[in-house]
């Protein structure tokens, strides 16, 4: 392992694992390889930007060609597949390139990997390809697949795809299943970001439903780390689960949220349901601490990091805000406008 390619390298996830593995390991080579879709920024890659044993490559897994002279040019030996449309009411709006990038992208990493002789491929998946948990299960790595939309079908279909290329092909090949991750440079669409951002200029925040659904928080650093330990140490065909086995209700995560905002719960409105939506996500990840991963945030950490996610987007609002223009606003206006209307509001 000496030539790393990171796709998806400069998003929210990607970005964090680029930004740990070039400092912890300055004789690797990392490629970050990105299409630079809305939730792509290069300023998540400052940091490292200019380090020796980084690159940037544009492109898009999509794209054959882009894949395979990347793979050569740089002499690629392992990849690291964080390359994904990953949101979920974006997917209810437009299913097409969620299908497109997560599944048959993945299959043309896949495909250029095998015929290039990948020491490794690593899959980055989700928790949701396990769909809706009942009761007090927590999700194995061999459990079966139970998708509720269409993000999440289309990630099953990768991790299943990646699966029948180590079956078929013989690839060493790795998936991991994460949890719901926050922290820093996370595209604010997703709930906390949304909620901080929104809430410091005072405008309604809408909560779908009740605010009941529940959800496993995993913080992007132990994320990252996570699926560097996969990386390292994981055994090849295997799926490993990186939880944050810290669960909480969205309502109780946004008035934490609130309050370190120092905030009014006044600006919640409840608005109609998002189609489809699991009420709740938890997994067992016992097979990786089996590998000696540990993290760096427990639940007992959870209100100091929740207040150190608020503080940076506060500090970094020059980072956030001019992301929320032009496209940004066209989506947010498809997904709220009519519910906060019914709840009383205006977007």
């Amino acid at each position: 392992m000496k030539n790393i390619m990171v796709t998806g390298g400069a998003g929210f996830i990607g970005s964090a694992f680029v930004r740990q593995m070039v400092k912890k390991h300055p004789e690797f080579n990392i490629i970050a390889f990105d299409k630079l879709t809305y939730a792509g920024n290069l300023e998540n890659l400052t940091p490292v930007n200019d380090l020796p044993n980084f690159k940037f490559v544009q492109g898009d897994i999509a794209d054959r060609e882009a894949v395979r002279s990347t793979y050569e040019e740089h002499a690629i030996d392992t990849v690291v597949n964080f390359a994904a449309e990953s949101h979920v009411d974006r997917s209810i709006l437009s299913p097409d390139a969620f299908i497109n990038s997560n599944t048959v992208g993945v299959h043309i990493l896949l495909e250029s990997a095998q015929k290039h002789g990948m020491e490794r491929f690593l899959h980055v998946s989700t928790d949701e390809v396990y769909g809706d948990i009942e009761g007090d299960h927590f999700s194995l790595e061999d459990d079966p697949f139970q998708p509720n939309s269409p993000y999440s079908a289309s990630k099953a279909g990768g991790d299943l795809m990646v699966r029948a290329y180590h079956v078929t092909y013989g690839m060493n090949t790795i998936v991991t299943r994460g949890s719901n991750t926050y922290g820093p440079y996370q595209y604010p669409e997703k709930l906390m970001p949304f909620f901080i951002s929104e809430a410091i200029d005072d405008r309604p925040l809408p909560v779908y439903g009740n605010g009941m659904q529940v959800r496993d928080w995993l913080h992007v650093e132990d994320h990252a780390g996570g699926i560097y330990t996969a990386l390292m140490k994981g055994e090849a065909g295997q799926a490993y689960n990186i939880a944050g086995e810290n669960q909480q209700n969205n309502i109780d995560v946004i008035r934490l949220m609130l309050k370190h905002l120092n905030k009014p719960e006044t600006l919640l409105k409840y608005v109609p349901d998002r189609e489809g939506h699991d009420r709740r996500y938890a997994m067992n990840c016992d097979k990786l601490k089996a590998l000696g991963w540990k993290r760096l945030y427990d639940h007992s950490d959870f209100d100091k990091a929740v207040a150190d996610t608020v503080a940076w987007y506060k500090a970094n609002e020059s980072w956030w805000r001019k992301i929320k223009t032009g496209e940004y606003l066209e989506y947010y206006k498809r997904q709220y406008a009519a519910r906060l209307a019914a709840a009383g509001a205006t977007a």
